[in-house]
């Protein structure tokens, strides 16, 4: 039931491994840092990992008369979150379903799930794009979606990906907030130095060639290590990070309405 959520955003990315649910973690806990109620759901079936890089793995969820009960990261409740981990017995155990059984699954965490007021809800989405994305469409054609941040890194074969998603959310109606660029450079722990160890700026350059906002380029930081089991923020971690003023400036561009009125044009 998403009737009080305000805002919804959808994390894309056509190819895996390119730390989308990474971002969407970080992005809901930089939307919960700036003020905002905010909810996480992970709707990546055979790869979800949202729990575990929240500490949220040994969490249980129950249903209520009106769905299922999402878990709270806090005691003020800033931050929902709701995944198929949480039905999990282990986080070894796979997910063997066919195309039908997980379309149900997913439409049953976008229409019964038991959201509060939220300001915005964050998506994380398989990579790809299969069966589930052409259900959350479906789901969204009734409910006011803001659109999508896409996540690729700067290697030709994840942007070739990333292109044909772009082109999927074109055919499907869905608007395109802007791309992320990962792991472009390695930060030093030591001397903060960036190297590219892979292309840089592909994520860049893709923008443009697409027409859509670039929102922000963000290195591979072994520092963010320490964040992964907590619901701690990299604004608040490492407030002086490059990484930190990426996320701030990411925020802001979603919040200030200027790429997401472009929905309304």
């Amino acid at each position: 039931m998403l009737d009080k959520v305000k805002h919804v955003i959808l994390v894309l990315s056509g190819k895996g491994g390119v730390g989308k649910s990474t971002i969407s973690t970080q992005l809901a806990l930089a939307l919960r840092e700036s003020g905002f109620k905010v909810g996480l759901l992970d709707i990546d079936l055979c790869g979800p990992s949202v729990p575990y890089l929240l500490g949220l793995e040994q969490s249980d969820v129950y249903q209520c008369d009106e769905g299922w009960v999402p878990i709270y990261a806090d005691e003020n409740k800033t931050l929902a979150v709701m995944s198929i981990a949480f039905l999990l017995k282990s986080r070894n155990d796979p997910v063997i379903w066919r195309g039908p059984k997980k379309t149900m699954m997913i439409r049953q965490f976008l229409t019964d799930v038991k959201w509060d007021e939220l300001d915005y809800l964050i998506i994380d989405t398989p990579p790809g794009t299969s069966d589930e994305h052409i259900t959350v469409m479906e789901c969204m054609r009734d409910v006011k979606c803001d659109g999508a941040v896409m996540v690729t890194t700067p290697q030709g074969v994840a942007l070739d990906d990333v292109r044909k998603e772009l082109t999927f959310c074109r055919k499907t109606g869905v608007h395109v907030l802007g791309i992320v660029e990962n792991m472009s450079g390695f930060v030093c722990p030591h001397c903060s130095n960036c190297t590219n160890i892979f292309s840089s700026d592909g994520g860049v350059e893709l923008a443009k060639r697409s027409g859509v906002p670039h929102l922000g380029t963000l290195p591979i930081d072994p520092r963010l290590n320490v964040l992964i089991g907590t619901t701690r923020s990299v604004l608040t971690e490492l407030p002086e990070s490059n990484t930190a003023q990426i996320f701030k400036s990411i925020v802001k561009q979603i919040t200030n309405g200027d790429i997401v009125n472009a929905v309304k044009d």
